[in-house]
């Protein structure tokens, strides 16, 4: 499945129009610097954290998205520096459980 598709499965809005990626994993957390050991490269991420640390982890990490959960906002400066990097942001009003058990997203 790929970015597009999980958006499109799960009613996620895309927050950025960057091409669609696969997705081959799934993470789920808020904390940065746990997120940023263990989110893994084609990991759909699921997390409310939606400032520039967490673009700059999903950069770093080579993740295929970041999911935003709760109807947590993305602050203007992550928008722009996600549509440079050309991460694929999509956000949800549910929970991040809800939203990562609906994804149908099996993690390694």
């Amino acid at each position: 499945m790929n970015t597009d598709e999980l958006a499109a499965k799960c009613g996620f809005r895309k927050l950025t129009e960057a091409p669609p990626k696969e997705i081959e994993g799934a993470f789920a957390g808020d904390l940065l610097s746990w997120a940023m050991s263990r989110v893994s490269r084609g990991d759909a991420w699921f997390t409310v954290m939606g400032n520039l640390n967490a673009v700059a982890v999903a950069a770093l990490s080579d993740c295929a998205c970041i999911v935003l959960c709760h109807g947590s906002a993305l602050s203007q400066d992550a928008l722009e520096r996600a549509v440079r990097e050309e991460i694929v942001i999509l956000a949800t009003e549910e929970p991040v459980y809800n939203a990562a058990l609906a994804s149908g997203i099996v993690n390694r």
